[in-house]
Parts: structure tokens; sequence; C-alpha cells
């Protein structure tokens, strides 16, 4: 009995100092985001400008994502993350020195988003693969809630924090205050965070990119559950960027381009968010996971049309808050759903390819919406994404293999 709840505390503390760390990393990292993103506009307000900023943040992910997925596979997953962030807060505290010094200059901006996004890119793996390795599988849905309902959190504390140290402060300062964030979460990992390694980072294998990158694209091509999966998750994408990036655009032509509209609208998305995080971490969805995420997507479906048609910019606000809670009924089920079915040694490469369609398909989905936004208003795109997110809706739920993927391990056939 006492090894029982020895063994409970210690996936308890090893949760508790892993999603602190990582908050504390990800808080810092934010303000450097939104910092940048805002020195960009407020130096340039050019379009293409913004647009170069936002590529230098997800093309290096994009890239990246497979080979580090290889390495979340081979290596210690621990010392991956700690690497990752290393190196993110040394290149950010080059570019406070510079700036301190006086040398300003905006290619330095893109180059910092670039490098920011490398460490993404090898990070996101690593984390999504390396919870499994100190959390019990019928706690993954509890951890994984909290540890959205953490990120929501942090993403409405970011913004206001990062604007009023601005408005305080240079923002050399805030670069500062990354450098240290990173250090509390590396101090955090190395002294407090006792993780075994996993098999495969034990064993002195060599480690062949194309031999390994051809067997996780082998493993995933042979499993019917994760081709099925990963279609549903990239046209979820595509979709998503509508309500994601058009709603901003949507308020300053529809209600006013009052800075506190889009204020407010990023306000009741993260509020949702959390209380999202909450709700699954509590209640833990159905018990097929499958049947949550298709809740998820009918409500995400519903809601896209909402924002098309409601013409209240209060009830507006209502509806994007509850899109905001939809988000980690979907993301959490299907992050557990990968940590529980994919085989341990394949988990890095698979979070690998989740990193490349989470980076790739919304910005794809803005390629093509984006310069519809300028011929039809925005409110006919919101329903027609809405229309279609509801009839693959249907697919998530009729496939087969997919619903059977979905349920507990004693009732799979």
């Amino acid at each position: 009995m006492g090894k029982t709840n020895t063994t409970m505390d210690q996936w308890k503390r090893n949760s508790i100092l892993f999603l602190g760390s990582q908050s504390v990393s990800l808080f810092g990292s934010s303000l450097v985001q939104y910092a940048i993103m805002w020195y960009v506009v407020l130096e340039t307000q050019s379009g293409s400008m913004m647009t170069i900023y936002i590529l230098c943040g997800f093309i290096p992910t994009f890239i990246l994502s497979p080979f580090a997925g290889v390495w979340a596979d081979r290596y210690d997953r621990k010392k991956l993350i700690i690497i990752s962030d290393a190196c993110i807060a040394f290149v950010t505290l080059i570019l406070a020195i510079l700036f301190m010094i006086g040398y300003e200059s905006l290619w330095l901006m893109f180059l910092i988003a670039a490098v920011r996004a490398l460490g993404t890119g090898i990070q996101t793996p690593a984390v999504g693969a390396i919870i499994p390795q100190f959390v019990p599988e019928d706690k993954l849905v509890k951890v994984n809630g909290a540890n959205g309902s953490i990120q929501a959190l942090v993403m409405l504390l970011a913004p206001m924090a990062s604007g009023a140290l601005l408005g305080l402060a240079s923002i050399e300062i805030i670069f500062f205050i990354d450098v240290v964030t990173a250090a509390i979460a590396i101090v955090i990992l190395l002294t407090f965070l006792h993780i075994p390694k996993h098999e495969k980072a034990v064993t002195e294998e060599p480690v062949t990119y194309l031999e390994d990158l051809k067997k996780g694209y082998l493993y995933i091509k042979n499993h019917s559950f994760l081709k099925k999966f990963f279609l549903f998750f990239a046209l979820f994408f595509i979709l998503a960027a509508a309500p994601s990036f058009l709603t901003p655009l949507q308020v300053t032509r529809s209600f006013g381009d009052d800075v506190w509209r889009l204020t407010a609208i990023e306000v009741a998305f993260s509020i949702g968010m959390m209380i999202g995080g909450v709700v699954i971490a509590s209640w833990g969805g159905f018990k097929n996971k499958i049947h949550t995420m298709t809740l998820a997507s009918f409500m995400f479906a519903f809601l896209t049309i909402g924002l098309g048609v409601i013409p209240s910019f209060s009830i507006y606000l209502l509806l994007m808050g509850i899109t905001g809670v939809t988000m980690p009924l979907f993301s959490t089920p299907s992050t557990t759903l990968l940590q529980e079915k994919v085989e341990p040694d394949y988990l890095g490469r698979v979070f690998g390819v989740v990193g490349m369609i989470s980076t790739s398909m919304m910005p794809l989905g803005m390629l093509i919406l984006g310069p519809i936004a300028d011929v039809i208003a925005i409110e006919w795109i919101l329903i027609g994404t809405g229309i279609l997110m509801f009839a693959a809706s249907f697919f998530l739920i009729g496939s087969k293999v997919l619903v059977d993927a979905g349920k507990p391990k004693e009732n799979q056939v």
C-alpha cells in the first residue's frame, strides 16, 4: 500500500514540476512573441512585413518537426527540452544585448522568430512524447487537460503583461525576462524532475535519420487509425483558419476598429480555453475519446456559423468564449489518444507529424481564405467553413477505425 501511494505521489509530483516548468518558460516566450509582433507592427505598419514574421515563426518548425521527432524517439527527451530552452534563451540574450547597445534592426526580429520556431520544433514532439513516461495512462486526460488550462491562462496574461511592460520599459527588458524564465524552467527540470530515460534513449544505436524517418512513415502508413486521424486533423486545422485568423478582421469591419474590441475577443477566447481545460480535466470526456472529439467538432462548426450570422457584439463575444471552450475538448482527447495508442518508440515521430500539420495547415488555410476575404464578406466565409466542418464531423464519428481506436482498451475489438 505504501509503495502504491509513493508511486501515486511520484507521478503527481513529476506532473506538477513538469507543467510548472513549462508554464514558466511559456510565459516568458509569450511575452517576447507579443513584444516582437507589436514591434514589427508599430515600426512598419506593413502587412508584408507581418507576413514575413508569421512565415519565420511557422516554416522552421514545419521543416524541423520530422527530424525532431526522430530525436525525441532516439535521445533523452528531458535533455532535448532543456537544450531547446537553453538555445532559445541564449539567442534571446544576444538580441537583448544588441538592442541595449543600440543595434536595432528588423531582420534581427525575423531571425529571433525563426530561431524560436526551431526551438518549438524540437520541443513539441519531445513534450508530447515525454508525458506518458511519468503519467499513468488513466491520468493522461487529467494532466493534458490541466496543461491546456495553464496554456490558456498564459495566453490570457501574456499579451496584457507584454503590453504593460512595453509601456513601462524598453523591449530588451522583456527579452531579459524570457532569459530568466527559461533559466528557471531549466533549473527545475535539471534539479527536481527525475524521469528515467525511455528504452531507445538507453541503447547505443547509431542514428540513421532517413531510415528512422522511413520507419516512422511506414508505421503511420500501416496504421489506418493514424492515417484517418491525421487526415481529419489536417482538415480541421484548414477550416479552423477562418475563425482563428479572420475574426479580428471581421470585428474591425462589422463592429468597429476599436482596440478594446480586438482585445475583448482574445480575452473571451482565452477564458473559454481555460474553462474548457478545467472541464475536460475534471470530466475526462466520454469513454470513447473519438466521441468527445466529435462533440467538440460539431460545437466548433455550429459556433463558426454563429460567428457569421450574429449581429450583436456582446453575443459575438459570448460565442467566441464558447469557441474557446471547444478547443481543449478537441485537443486533449486527441493528444491523449495518440499517447495511449502509439508505441513508445514511435511517439516522437508521430508528434513530429502533428507539429508539421498544426504549423502548416492553418497558414495553408489562410493562403486560400485570406484573398477570398477581400472579395467575399467574412461572414459568408465563416458560414461556409462552419458547414464544411459540420459535414467533416460525420467523417470522424462515421469511421469505424477511428471509433474503435477511441474505445477504452477493454472494449476494443
